[in-house]
Protein backbone atom coordinates (compact mmCIF):
# COMPACT_ATOMS: atom_id res chain seq x y z
CA UNK A 1 0.00 0.00 0.00
CA UNK A 2 1.25 3.57 -0.88
CA UNK A 3 2.62 5.09 2.10
CA UNK A 4 0.71 8.65 2.86
CA UNK A 5 3.18 11.98 3.82
CA UNK A 6 2.73 13.80 6.18
CA UNK A 7 0.45 16.89 5.09
CA UNK A 8 -2.39 19.64 5.69
CA UNK A 9 -5.94 19.53 4.94
CA UNK A 10 -7.10 22.56 4.66
CA UNK A 11 -11.50 23.15 4.05
CA UNK A 12 -12.63 26.02 2.91
CA UNK A 13 -16.54 26.18 3.97
CA UNK A 14 -15.55 24.28 7.12
CA UNK A 15 -18.42 25.86 8.79
CA UNK A 16 -20.81 24.30 5.88
CA UNK A 17 -22.86 21.02 6.40
CA UNK A 18 -20.80 18.80 4.41
CA UNK A 19 -17.79 19.19 6.80
CA UNK A 20 -19.62 17.88 9.65
CA UNK A 21 -21.92 15.53 7.53
CA UNK A 22 -19.33 13.90 5.25
CA UNK A 23 -15.77 15.04 5.93
CA UNK A 24 -14.89 14.81 9.29
CA UNK A 25 -16.75 11.37 9.76
CA UNK A 26 -14.48 9.84 6.51
CA UNK A 27 -11.41 11.58 8.54
CA UNK A 28 -12.04 10.01 12.01
CA UNK A 29 -12.49 6.58 10.13
CA UNK A 30 -9.03 6.95 8.24
CA UNK A 31 -7.87 7.95 11.59
CA UNK A 32 -9.17 4.77 13.48
CA UNK A 33 -8.18 2.46 10.39
CA UNK A 34 -4.10 4.06 10.97
CA UNK A 35 -4.40 5.38 7.25
CA UNK A 36 -3.56 8.94 8.57
CA UNK A 37 0.45 10.26 8.50
CA UNK A 38 2.45 10.36 11.49
CA UNK A 39 1.89 13.92 10.99
CA UNK A 40 -1.60 15.57 10.02
CA UNK A 41 -3.30 18.60 10.81
CA UNK A 42 -7.00 19.94 9.55
CA UNK A 43 -7.48 23.67 9.07
CA UNK A 44 -11.05 24.53 9.23
CA UNK A 45 -11.60 27.93 7.06
CA UNK A 46 -14.73 29.79 7.02
CA UNK A 47 -16.38 33.11 7.56
CA UNK A 48 -18.16 32.30 11.33
CA UNK A 49 -15.99 33.35 14.08
CA UNK A 50 -15.19 30.23 15.54
CA UNK A 51 -12.14 29.36 17.87
CA UNK A 52 -10.39 25.98 17.82
CA UNK A 53 -12.01 24.47 20.47
CA UNK A 54 -15.56 25.44 19.28
CA UNK A 55 -14.80 24.22 15.95
CA UNK A 56 -13.53 20.84 17.58
CA UNK A 57 -17.17 20.63 19.73
CA UNK A 58 -19.54 20.82 16.98
CA UNK A 59 -17.55 18.58 14.20
CA UNK A 60 -16.57 16.14 16.20
CA UNK A 61 -17.45 16.37 20.16
CA UNK A 62 -21.25 16.99 19.84
CA UNK A 63 -21.59 15.99 16.22
CA UNK A 64 -24.82 14.07 15.68
CA UNK A 65 -22.66 12.27 12.80
CA UNK A 66 -20.28 11.06 14.90
CA UNK A 67 -21.82 10.61 18.36
CA UNK A 68 -22.42 6.48 17.54
CA UNK A 69 -18.67 5.55 16.60
CA UNK A 70 -17.33 8.16 19.73
CA UNK A 71 -19.58 6.74 22.61
CA UNK A 72 -17.72 3.15 22.19
CA UNK A 73 -14.33 4.89 22.37
CA UNK A 74 -11.67 6.47 25.20
CA UNK A 75 -12.10 10.31 25.81
CA UNK A 76 -8.11 10.35 25.94
CA UNK A 77 -8.31 8.79 21.93
CA UNK A 78 -10.94 10.92 20.81
CA UNK A 79 -9.12 14.03 21.72
CA UNK A 80 -5.47 13.11 20.41
CA UNK A 81 -8.47 13.10 17.52
CA UNK A 82 -10.33 16.42 17.85
CA UNK A 83 -6.57 17.89 18.94
CA UNK A 84 -5.34 16.99 14.95
CA UNK A 85 -8.66 19.69 14.30
CA UNK A 86 -8.00 23.54 13.86
CA UNK A 87 -10.01 26.88 12.33
CA UNK A 88 -9.38 29.89 11.22
CA UNK A 89 -11.78 32.48 10.53
CA UNK A 90 -11.64 34.27 6.72
CA UNK A 91 -13.77 37.49 7.75
CA UNK A 92 -17.19 38.64 6.17
CA UNK A 93 -15.39 37.71 2.88
CA UNK A 94 -13.98 34.61 0.91
CA UNK A 95 -12.74 37.25 -1.57
CA UNK A 96 -10.26 38.99 0.68
CA UNK A 97 -6.42 38.88 1.15
CA UNK A 98 -5.41 35.64 2.94
CA UNK A 99 -2.30 36.64 4.78
CA UNK A 100 -3.74 36.11 8.48
CA UNK A 101 -4.74 32.39 6.68
CA UNK A 102 -0.81 32.03 5.72
CA UNK A 103 0.41 32.66 8.93
CA UNK A 104 -1.76 30.06 10.30
CA UNK A 105 -0.53 27.44 7.97
CA UNK A 106 2.94 28.68 8.36
CA UNK A 107 3.12 28.26 12.06
CA UNK A 108 0.83 24.45 12.28
CA UNK A 109 3.15 23.46 9.60
CA UNK A 110 6.26 24.55 11.34
CA UNK A 111 4.78 23.34 14.66
CA UNK A 112 2.86 19.95 13.67
CA UNK A 113 5.58 18.89 10.40
CA UNK A 114 3.16 19.27 7.96
CA UNK A 115 6.26 19.50 5.22
CA UNK A 116 4.88 21.91 3.66
CA UNK A 117 2.25 19.42 2.19
CA UNK A 118 -1.24 21.10 1.65
CA UNK A 119 -4.41 20.06 -0.16
CA UNK A 120 -6.94 22.31 -0.62
CA UNK A 121 -10.33 21.39 0.12
CA UNK A 122 -13.57 23.55 -1.27
CA UNK A 123 -16.89 23.10 0.17
CA UNK A 124 -17.95 25.95 -1.17
CA UNK A 125 -20.27 26.74 -4.10
CA UNK A 126 -18.42 26.99 -7.49
CA UNK A 127 -18.82 30.40 -8.27
CA UNK A 128 -16.04 30.99 -5.68
CA UNK A 129 -13.44 28.35 -7.02
CA UNK A 130 -11.88 31.02 -9.22
CA UNK A 131 -12.23 33.42 -6.51
CA UNK A 132 -10.46 31.28 -3.88
CA UNK A 133 -7.81 29.95 -6.21
CA UNK A 134 -6.39 33.34 -6.72
CA UNK A 135 -5.89 34.48 -2.96
CA UNK A 136 -4.20 31.52 -2.24
CA UNK A 137 -1.92 31.99 -4.93
CA UNK A 138 -1.34 35.22 -4.14
CA UNK A 139 -0.67 34.19 -0.60
CA UNK A 140 1.98 32.49 -1.75
CA UNK A 141 0.07 29.39 -0.84
CA UNK A 142 -0.04 27.01 -4.61
CA UNK A 143 3.97 27.25 -4.77
CA UNK A 144 5.35 23.36 -5.47
CA UNK A 145 9.46 24.42 -3.94
CA UNK A 146 8.43 22.86 -0.94
CA UNK A 147 6.02 20.17 -0.93
CA UNK A 148 3.18 19.54 -3.04
CA UNK A 149 0.02 21.55 -3.44
CA UNK A 150 -3.69 20.00 -4.06
CA UNK A 151 -6.89 21.60 -4.77
CA UNK A 152 -10.11 19.56 -4.17
CA UNK A 153 -13.60 20.78 -5.85
CA UNK A 154 -16.65 19.65 -5.32
CA UNK A 155 -19.16 18.42 -7.87
CA UNK A 156 -21.22 19.78 -9.89
CA UNK A 157 -18.76 21.22 -11.98
CA UNK A 158 -20.27 23.75 -14.38
CA UNK A 159 -23.99 24.15 -15.35
CA UNK A 160 -23.21 23.52 -19.04
CA UNK A 161 -20.44 23.41 -21.24
CA UNK A 162 -19.68 26.89 -21.37
CA UNK A 163 -19.36 27.37 -17.65
CA UNK A 164 -17.81 24.48 -16.97
CA UNK A 165 -14.58 25.77 -19.66
CA UNK A 166 -14.94 28.73 -17.39
CA UNK A 167 -14.50 26.85 -14.55
CA UNK A 168 -11.22 24.97 -15.85
CA UNK A 169 -9.94 27.93 -16.89
CA UNK A 170 -10.17 29.96 -13.79
CA UNK A 171 -8.48 26.97 -11.65
CA UNK A 172 -5.61 26.57 -14.45
CA UNK A 173 -4.65 30.22 -13.81
CA UNK A 174 -3.53 29.51 -10.43
CA UNK A 175 -3.36 25.33 -10.38
CA UNK A 176 -1.82 22.92 -12.79
CA UNK A 177 -4.36 20.49 -14.22
CA UNK A 178 -2.32 17.48 -12.29
CA UNK A 179 -2.83 19.32 -8.92
CA UNK A 180 -6.81 19.97 -9.38
CA UNK A 181 -8.91 16.89 -8.17
CA UNK A 182 -12.54 17.20 -8.71
CA UNK A 183 -14.55 15.04 -6.61
CA UNK A 184 -17.52 12.64 -7.37
CA UNK A 185 -17.90 10.39 -4.26
CA UNK A 186 -20.12 8.48 -7.01
CA UNK A 187 -16.52 7.04 -8.42
CA UNK A 188 -15.96 6.21 -4.52
CA UNK A 189 -18.31 3.52 -3.57
CA UNK A 190 -16.59 0.18 -4.35
CA UNK A 191 -18.68 -1.58 -6.89
CA UNK A 192 -18.35 1.36 -9.01
CA UNK A 193 -14.69 0.42 -9.22
CA UNK A 194 -15.24 -2.94 -9.51
CA UNK A 195 -16.74 -2.51 -12.81
CA UNK A 196 -12.61 -2.18 -14.20
CA UNK A 197 -11.89 -5.28 -12.16
CA UNK A 198 -15.44 -7.59 -13.34
CA UNK A 199 -14.31 -6.62 -16.93
CA UNK A 200 -10.40 -6.41 -16.91
CA UNK A 201 -9.72 -9.33 -14.70
CA UNK A 202 -12.07 -11.85 -15.72
CA UNK A 203 -11.64 -13.83 -18.81
CA UNK A 204 -15.25 -15.40 -18.86
CA UNK A 205 -16.09 -11.90 -19.80
CA UNK A 206 -13.87 -8.93 -21.41
CA UNK A 207 -13.86 -11.35 -24.88
CA UNK A 208 -18.17 -10.94 -24.74
CA UNK A 209 -17.80 -7.67 -23.69
CA UNK A 210 -18.74 -6.10 -27.34
CA UNK A 211 -21.28 -5.39 -29.77
CA UNK A 212 -20.74 -9.25 -31.18
CA UNK A 213 -22.39 -10.54 -28.13
CA UNK A 214 -24.25 -7.65 -26.33
CA UNK A 215 -27.74 -6.70 -26.92
CA UNK A 216 -28.09 -3.67 -25.44
CA UNK A 217 -27.04 -1.86 -21.88
CA UNK A 218 -28.99 -0.86 -19.34
CA UNK A 219 -28.34 1.54 -16.21
CA UNK A 220 -30.77 2.50 -13.67
CA UNK A 221 -30.59 5.00 -11.31
CA UNK A 222 -33.45 5.73 -8.68
CA UNK A 223 -34.48 7.36 -5.39
CA UNK A 224 -37.48 6.51 -3.18
CA UNK A 225 -37.47 10.44 -2.06
CA UNK A 226 -38.48 13.70 -3.68
CA UNK A 227 -36.01 16.72 -3.83
CA UNK A 228 -37.07 17.32 0.07
CA UNK A 229 -35.43 20.48 1.07
CA UNK A 230 -33.22 21.20 -2.04
CA UNK A 231 -36.43 22.53 -4.28
CA UNK A 232 -34.53 25.90 -4.77
CA UNK A 233 -31.65 24.23 -6.22
CA UNK A 234 -32.76 21.22 -7.88
CA UNK A 235 -35.62 23.46 -9.94
CA UNK A 236 -32.38 25.29 -11.48
CA UNK A 237 -30.82 22.13 -11.72
CA UNK A 238 -32.92 19.11 -12.81
CA UNK A 239 -32.32 15.29 -12.89
CA UNK A 240 -29.97 15.67 -16.02
CA UNK A 241 -27.86 17.76 -14.34
CA UNK A 242 -27.63 16.70 -10.93
CA UNK A 243 -27.17 13.08 -11.66
CA UNK A 244 -27.21 11.64 -15.34
CA UNK A 245 -23.87 14.33 -16.69
CA UNK A 246 -21.56 14.05 -14.02
CA UNK A 247 -22.40 10.15 -12.17
CA UNK A 248 -24.09 7.91 -14.63
CA UNK A 249 -21.54 9.22 -17.18
CA UNK A 250 -18.81 8.47 -14.94
CA UNK A 251 -20.39 4.46 -14.81
CA UNK A 252 -21.06 4.55 -18.54
CA UNK A 253 -17.55 5.75 -18.72
CA UNK A 254 -16.48 2.74 -17.32
CA UNK A 255 -18.57 0.16 -18.97
CA UNK A 256 -17.51 1.79 -22.43
CA UNK A 257 -14.01 2.37 -21.98
CA UNK A 258 -11.08 0.23 -24.05
CA UNK A 259 -8.57 -1.66 -21.76
CA UNK A 260 -5.57 0.75 -20.71
CA UNK A 261 -2.24 -0.35 -20.94
CA UNK A 262 -1.93 -0.87 -16.86
CA UNK A 263 -3.69 0.30 -14.19
CA UNK A 264 -2.01 3.88 -13.76
CA UNK A 265 -4.41 6.93 -12.65
CA UNK A 266 -3.51 8.65 -16.01
CA UNK A 267 -3.88 5.35 -18.56
CA UNK A 268 -7.43 4.66 -16.53
CA UNK A 269 -8.49 8.19 -17.40
CA UNK A 270 -7.28 8.83 -20.60
CA UNK A 271 -9.50 5.77 -21.71
CA UNK A 272 -12.33 7.04 -20.25
CA UNK A 273 -11.76 10.47 -21.65
CA UNK A 274 -11.99 8.63 -25.04
CA UNK A 275 -14.89 6.55 -24.29
CA UNK A 276 -16.91 10.18 -23.36
CA UNK A 277 -15.63 11.63 -26.78
CA UNK A 278 -17.24 8.33 -28.45
CA UNK A 279 -20.82 8.67 -27.16
CA UNK A 280 -22.63 9.89 -30.78
CA UNK A 281 -24.10 13.72 -29.58
CA UNK A 282 -27.50 13.79 -30.56
CA UNK A 283 -28.59 17.17 -32.73
CA UNK A 284 -31.58 16.79 -34.23
CA UNK A 285 -34.90 17.53 -33.30
CA UNK A 286 -35.91 13.87 -34.63
CA UNK A 287 -33.46 11.98 -32.59
CA UNK A 288 -33.81 13.93 -29.44
CA UNK A 289 -37.26 13.38 -29.29
CA UNK A 290 -37.29 9.90 -30.04
CA UNK A 291 -34.44 9.15 -27.39
CA UNK A 292 -35.07 11.51 -24.37
CA UNK A 293 -37.67 11.48 -22.15
CA UNK A 294 -38.34 13.80 -19.38
CA UNK A 295 -40.96 13.30 -16.42
CA UNK A 296 -41.83 15.19 -13.16
CA UNK A 297 -43.61 13.29 -10.17
CA UNK A 298 -46.98 14.02 -9.03
CA UNK A 299 -48.80 13.87 -5.68
CA UNK A 300 -49.68 10.34 -4.46
CA UNK A 301 -50.48 8.27 -1.54
CA UNK A 302 -47.40 5.79 -0.54
CA UNK A 303 -47.63 3.84 2.05
CA UNK A 304 -51.18 5.53 3.16
CA UNK A 305 -49.36 8.83 3.38
CA UNK A 306 -50.12 11.88 0.95
CA UNK A 307 -46.95 12.79 -0.70
CA UNK A 308 -46.48 16.27 -2.50
CA UNK A 309 -45.99 16.58 -6.28
CA UNK A 310 -42.99 18.07 -7.00
CA UNK A 311 -44.67 21.24 -8.49
CA UNK A 312 -45.85 21.68 -4.80
CA UNK A 313 -42.87 21.60 -3.00
CA UNK A 314 -40.92 24.34 -1.17
CA UNK A 315 -38.81 26.67 -3.79
CA UNK A 316 -40.26 25.23 -7.08
CA UNK A 317 -42.28 26.92 -9.51
CA UNK A 318 -45.42 26.00 -9.66
CA UNK A 319 -45.21 26.03 -13.33
CA UNK A 320 -41.93 24.39 -13.60
CA UNK A 321 -41.23 21.39 -16.02
CA UNK A 322 -38.14 20.67 -14.83
CA UNK A 323 -37.90 16.98 -14.68
CA UNK A 324 -37.17 14.42 -11.85
CA UNK A 325 -37.16 11.33 -13.97
CA UNK A 326 -34.57 11.74 -16.79
CA UNK A 327 -34.40 8.75 -19.40
CA UNK A 328 -31.83 8.36 -22.59
CA UNK A 329 -31.02 6.41 -25.27
CA UNK A 330 -27.84 6.84 -27.11
CA UNK A 331 -25.04 4.83 -29.05
CA UNK A 332 -21.50 4.63 -29.04
CA UNK A 333 -19.32 5.13 -31.95
CA UNK A 334 -16.65 2.56 -31.93
CA UNK A 335 -16.16 -0.53 -33.42
CA UNK A 336 -16.54 -2.60 -29.94
CA UNK A 337 -20.26 -0.39 -29.40
CA UNK A 338 -21.47 -0.05 -33.17
CA UNK A 339 -25.07 -0.36 -32.37
CA UNK A 340 -25.58 -1.54 -29.44
CA UNK A 341 -28.43 0.99 -27.52
CA UNK A 342 -26.89 2.17 -24.42
CA UNK A 343 -30.17 3.33 -22.08
CA UNK A 344 -29.94 5.33 -18.87
CA UNK A 345 -32.48 6.63 -16.49
CA UNK A 346 -32.43 8.88 -13.25
CA UNK A 347 -35.85 9.52 -11.02
CA UNK A 348 -36.61 10.88 -7.87
CA UNK A 349 -39.79 9.41 -6.06
CA UNK A 350 -39.75 5.75 -7.52
CA UNK A 351 -40.56 2.28 -5.12
CA UNK A 352 -36.54 1.15 -4.80
CA UNK A 353 -33.85 2.80 -4.23
CA UNK A 354 -31.13 2.07 -6.51
CA UNK A 355 -27.95 1.93 -8.79
CA UNK A 356 -27.67 -0.52 -11.50
CA UNK A 357 -26.25 -1.93 -14.78
CA UNK A 358 -27.21 -4.10 -16.48
CA UNK A 359 -25.62 -5.94 -19.68
CA UNK A 360 -28.44 -7.56 -21.59
CA UNK A 361 -26.51 -10.24 -24.34
CA UNK A 362 -27.87 -11.12 -27.37
CA UNK A 363 -29.75 -14.99 -27.79
CA UNK A 364 -27.71 -17.50 -29.52
CA UNK A 365 -27.56 -17.07 -33.33
CA UNK A 366 -29.77 -20.76 -33.66
CA UNK A 367 -31.85 -21.09 -30.69
CA UNK A 368 -32.23 -25.32 -30.21
CA UNK A 369 -34.56 -24.51 -27.08
CA UNK A 370 -36.88 -22.14 -27.32
CA UNK A 371 -38.79 -19.93 -24.31
CA UNK A 372 -41.92 -18.96 -24.36
CA UNK A 373 -40.69 -15.45 -22.48
CA UNK A 374 -37.80 -14.35 -24.43
CA UNK A 375 -37.02 -11.23 -22.14
CA UNK A 376 -36.99 -13.46 -19.26
CA UNK A 377 -34.44 -15.89 -21.35
CA UNK A 378 -31.97 -13.94 -22.37
CA UNK A 379 -28.56 -13.98 -20.31
CA UNK A 380 -27.57 -11.15 -18.25
CA UNK A 381 -25.09 -9.74 -16.21
CA UNK A 382 -26.92 -7.58 -13.48
CA UNK A 383 -23.63 -5.37 -11.07
CA UNK A 384 -25.50 -3.33 -8.35
CA UNK A 385 -24.09 -0.37 -7.16
CA UNK A 386 -26.24 -0.23 -4.51
CA UNK A 387 -27.59 -0.78 -2.14
CA UNK A 388 -27.34 -5.04 -1.37
CA UNK A 389 -24.29 -4.43 -3.29
CA UNK A 390 -23.18 -7.38 -5.83
CA UNK A 391 -23.47 -9.31 -9.27
CA UNK A 392 -26.12 -10.97 -10.65
CA UNK A 393 -25.60 -13.70 -13.88
CA UNK A 394 -29.05 -14.89 -14.94
CA UNK A 395 -28.96 -17.62 -17.25
CA UNK A 396 -31.22 -20.62 -19.08
CA UNK A 397 -31.53 -23.81 -17.35
CA UNK A 398 -34.02 -26.64 -17.82
CA UNK A 399 -36.81 -27.31 -15.71
CA UNK A 400 -37.25 -30.69 -14.09
CA UNK A 401 -39.90 -32.48 -16.09
CA UNK A 402 -40.29 -33.72 -19.38
CA UNK A 403 -39.21 -31.45 -22.64
CA UNK A 404 -36.93 -29.31 -22.75
CA UNK A 405 -38.26 -26.30 -21.18
CA UNK A 406 -36.11 -23.24 -20.04
CA UNK A 407 -36.31 -21.16 -17.10
CA UNK A 408 -33.87 -18.01 -15.81
CA UNK A 409 -31.85 -19.26 -13.32
CA UNK A 410 -29.53 -17.07 -10.70
CA UNK A 411 -25.70 -16.90 -9.65
CA UNK A 412 -25.22 -13.92 -7.33
CA UNK A 413 -22.22 -12.70 -5.42
CA UNK A 414 -22.53 -10.13 -2.32
CA UNK A 415 -19.85 -7.85 -1.16
CA UNK A 416 -21.23 -8.44 2.13
CA UNK A 417 -19.78 -12.06 1.90
CA UNK A 418 -16.10 -11.25 1.83
CA UNK A 419 -14.30 -11.73 4.65
CA UNK A 420 -12.09 -8.73 4.50
CA UNK A 421 -11.48 -5.68 6.23
CA UNK A 422 -14.60 -3.08 6.11
CA UNK A 423 -15.36 -1.58 2.50
CA UNK A 424 -14.35 2.22 3.16
CA UNK A 425 -17.03 4.91 2.48
CA UNK A 426 -16.76 6.94 -0.59
CA UNK A 427 -15.21 10.30 0.87
CA UNK A 428 -12.85 7.81 3.16
CA UNK A 429 -11.54 6.87 0.11
CA UNK A 430 -11.25 9.46 -2.53
CA UNK A 431 -10.10 11.42 0.79
CA UNK A 432 -6.97 8.82 0.86
CA UNK A 433 -6.51 8.80 -2.54
CA UNK A 434 -5.90 12.51 -2.98
CA UNK A 435 -3.60 12.42 0.47
CA UNK A 436 -1.30 10.05 -1.44
CA UNK A 437 -1.65 11.42 -5.02
CA UNK A 438 -3.74 9.23 -6.51
CA UNK A 439 -6.01 10.80 -9.07
CA UNK A 440 -7.47 7.70 -10.46
CA UNK A 441 -11.10 8.38 -9.52
CA UNK A 442 -11.23 11.77 -10.16
CA UNK A 443 -12.48 13.75 -12.99
CA UNK A 444 -9.88 15.46 -15.51
CA UNK A 445 -11.24 18.61 -17.22
CA UNK A 446 -10.84 16.89 -21.09
CA UNK A 447 -13.64 14.40 -19.07
CA UNK A 448 -16.08 16.57 -17.37
CA UNK A 449 -15.66 19.01 -20.91
CA UNK A 450 -16.83 15.69 -22.68
CA UNK A 451 -19.46 14.60 -21.06
CA UNK A 452 -21.22 18.22 -21.19
CA UNK A 453 -20.29 18.36 -24.74
CA UNK A 454 -22.92 15.29 -24.74
CA UNK A 455 -25.95 16.30 -22.42
CA UNK A 456 -25.62 20.20 -23.72
CA UNK A 457 -27.39 19.59 -27.05
CA UNK A 458 -30.37 17.43 -24.28
CA UNK A 459 -30.81 20.24 -21.98
CA UNK A 460 -31.24 22.82 -25.08
CA UNK A 461 -33.95 20.59 -26.40
CA UNK A 462 -35.65 20.38 -23.46
CA UNK A 463 -36.25 24.50 -23.04
CA UNK A 464 -38.19 24.01 -26.22
CA UNK A 465 -41.90 24.71 -24.90
CA UNK A 466 -43.40 21.71 -27.08
CA UNK A 467 -41.26 19.32 -25.06
CA UNK A 468 -43.50 17.34 -23.13
CA UNK A 469 -42.56 16.48 -19.50
CA UNK A 470 -44.50 13.61 -18.67
CA UNK A 471 -46.48 13.62 -15.49
CA UNK A 472 -45.72 10.06 -12.61
CA UNK A 473 -47.46 9.35 -9.57
CA UNK A 474 -44.96 9.39 -6.89
CA UNK A 475 -44.19 5.77 -6.16
CA UNK A 476 -43.71 4.41 -9.04
CA UNK A 477 -41.06 3.53 -11.96
CA UNK A 478 -41.73 6.49 -14.10
CA UNK A 479 -44.14 7.64 -16.98
CA UNK A 480 -45.80 4.62 -18.28
CA UNK A 481 -44.76 5.30 -21.61
CA UNK A 482 -40.82 5.28 -20.89
CA UNK A 483 -40.57 1.38 -21.76
CA UNK A 484 -41.47 2.54 -25.35
CA UNK A 485 -37.64 3.78 -25.84
CA UNK A 486 -36.82 0.20 -26.12
CA UNK A 487 -36.25 -1.73 -29.28
CA UNK A 488 -38.52 -4.89 -29.79
CA UNK A 489 -39.95 -6.52 -26.53
CA UNK A 490 -37.67 -5.26 -23.67
CA UNK A 491 -38.47 -2.73 -21.22
CA UNK A 492 -36.85 -1.17 -18.36
CA UNK A 493 -35.93 -4.07 -15.41
CA UNK A 494 -37.88 -2.31 -12.44
CA UNK A 495 -35.59 -3.97 -9.36
CA UNK A 496 -36.15 -4.69 -5.89
CA UNK A 497 -34.18 -3.84 -2.74
CA UNK A 498 -32.72 -6.94 -3.04
CA UNK A 499 -30.28 -7.99 -6.04
CA UNK A 500 -32.13 -11.12 -7.01
CA UNK A 501 -35.59 -8.92 -6.95
CA UNK A 502 -37.22 -8.48 -10.21
CA UNK A 503 -40.33 -6.68 -9.97
CA UNK A 504 -42.89 -4.34 -11.68
CA UNK A 505 -44.29 -3.15 -9.01
CA UNK A 506 -45.64 0.21 -7.91
CA UNK A 507 -46.83 2.02 -4.58
CA UNK A 508 -49.30 4.12 -4.61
Amino acid sequence: MKKTQNQMLIIFGASGDLTARKLVPAIYNLYKGKHLPENFVVLGASRSAMTDEEFRQKVVQESEFLKDKISKEEKDYISAFAEKLFYEDLGDDYDSKYNGLAKRIKKLNEEKGCDHNYIFYLSTPPSLYEVIAKNLCEAGLTTEENGWKRIIVEKPFGYSLATAQELNAGLHKYFNEPQVYRIDHYLGKETVQNLLVTRFSNSLFEPTWNRRYIHHVEITNAETVGVEKRGGYYDKSGALRDMFQSHLLQVVSLIVMEPPINSSAEEIRDEKVKALKSLRIMTSDEELSKHTMKGQYVASTINGEKVKGYREEDGVDPDSKTETFAAVKFFVDNWRWKDVPFYVRTAKYMPTKVTEVVIHFKSPAHEVFKSQDAYKKDNKIIIRIQPDEGILIKFGVKVPGLGFHVEQANMDFYYSDLDSAEIMDAYERLLLDAMQGDATLYARADEVEAAWRFVDPILKYWQNEDVPTYGYAAGTWGPRNSDDMFEGHFGWRNPGKRLTDETGFCIL
